[in-house]
């Protein structure tokens, strides 16, 4: 009894939750980071759960694996990883931002300011953490996540007809004043935030996120405005991610004019494709950009771009160091050309091999369709 007592007081209330802040998987495991491919609904198909599967693909895997249940459980690695911010309540030792370009439809009087025009950053994702590690998500998903104060998880109906991409990664406290500055220069539309005291003096260009206080004047008024800027962000595991980030003023299309060149690379881009003033195809600059026509991840089914709502990019080869696979929140299209949006970029056998064997169909630089 002596030994139960002592066992129970050391160990803490029971039920209490004293995991990390993480990325999880669909075992409820903490994860380095993650990739969901959310499948579109297939023609044909009319089960209860159509248009909520999903791909998984972390460290350690060899490919897609089908992932558990749906996208709106709260057992899945979606549900288990954002739920996190519904079970913290008012916690004061937690600091969150939910930013969307479409926020979700609930609104709490005027506090937050709806962004979604084209002023705004075309920008989705979600930052939690506490004062050791927290992780990124960057998704592409309409009205996703619910602010906090709806107090439960849940995948909205909005995301379900198309495909969508979201990136989990786990990082450890110092990475998050980075993280920050890269979403000042993406202009976000947050929806819901929180940055406690105990949190600000450590993170504060996150509470400038939070607050909408520009990147300049505040913070870090020795830094001048930037157009955009690419940062190495090490995960809690050691994994280098590579973050693009660029705001209104870059002015230009964020795959062809930059990311293609930095990683020197050809790249596979695959993005909504119904929207008006979309890029052609271009190899104008000695690196060819293709869009994709034609899909497929992890042998599942066969869809068109213009069922899938993703923003992705791969390699068309591995190359001497490996392919590049880079997942974000942005399309090339011409209105947002002059929009913030990023992407988030690693090079790693696994992910690209997953990636690249999904792109099918390509539209070539003269506008024919090809093989990828």
């Amino acid at each position: 009894m002596i030994l139960f007592l002592f066992l129970l007081i050391s160990c803490g209330p029971l039920g209490g939750d004293t995991s990390p802040i993480s990325c999880y998987n669909d075992q409820g495991d903490p994860v380095g980071w993650f990739y969901l491919y959310k499948l579109p609904k297939e023609h044909g198909r009319r089960s209860p759960q159509e248009g909520e599967l999903y791909l998984l693909l972390e460290k350690g895997s060899q490919g897609w694996t089908k992932g558990k249940g749906t996208v709106n459980d709260t057992t899945g690695a979606l549900g288990r990883t954002v739920g996190q911010l519904y079970s913290q309540g008012k916690n004061t030792e937690v600091a969150y931002i939910l930013y969307n370009d479409q926020r979700p439809p609930q609104d709490f009087g005027d506090r937050w300011v709806d962004n979604s025009g084209s002023s705004g950053g075309h920008t989705k994702g979600v930052v939690l953490l506490d004062k050791n590690q927290g992780f990124w998500l960057v998704h592409s998903t309409p009205h996703f996540p619910p602010v906090q104060q709806e107090g439960q998880f849940y995948y909205p109906d909005s995301g379900v007809n198309n495909g969508q991409n979201f990136i989990c990664v786990t990082y450890p406290l110092e990475r998050f004043q980075t993280i920050g500055e890269q979403l000042q220069i993406n202009q976000p539309n947050v929806y819901d935030c929180d940055i406690p005291e105990s949190l600000a003096s450590l993170v504060p260009v996150l509470a400038a996120v939070c607050k909408k206080k520009p990147l300049t004047g505040h913070i870090t008024p020795h830094i001048r405005p930037v157009a955009n800027r690419s940062v190495t962000l090490t995960s809690k595991d050691g994994t280098d991610f590579i973050s693009f980030a660029k705001g209104a003023s870059f002015d230009d299309d964020l795959y062809h004019s930059w990311v293609a060149p930095t990683l020197q690379s050809d790249l596979l881009v695959q993005f909504w494709v119904r929207s008006t003033g979309v890029l052609p195809s271009d190899c104008s600059l000695g690196w060819k950009v293709l869009d994709i026509k034609l899909i497929n991840p992890g042998q599942t089914f066969t869809f068109k771009a213009t069922q899938d709502h993703s923003k992705w990019a791969v390699s068309p080869s591995a190359g001497s160091g490996g392919g590049w696979v880079c997942v974000g929140d942005i399309n090339r299209n011409e209105a947002e050309e002059k929009r913030g949006g990023g992407t988030v970029c690693l090079r790693d056998p696994m992910v690209w091999k997953a990636y690249r064997a999904a792109a099918l169909e390509c539209e070539d630089c003269k506008g024919e369709t090809i093989q990828c």
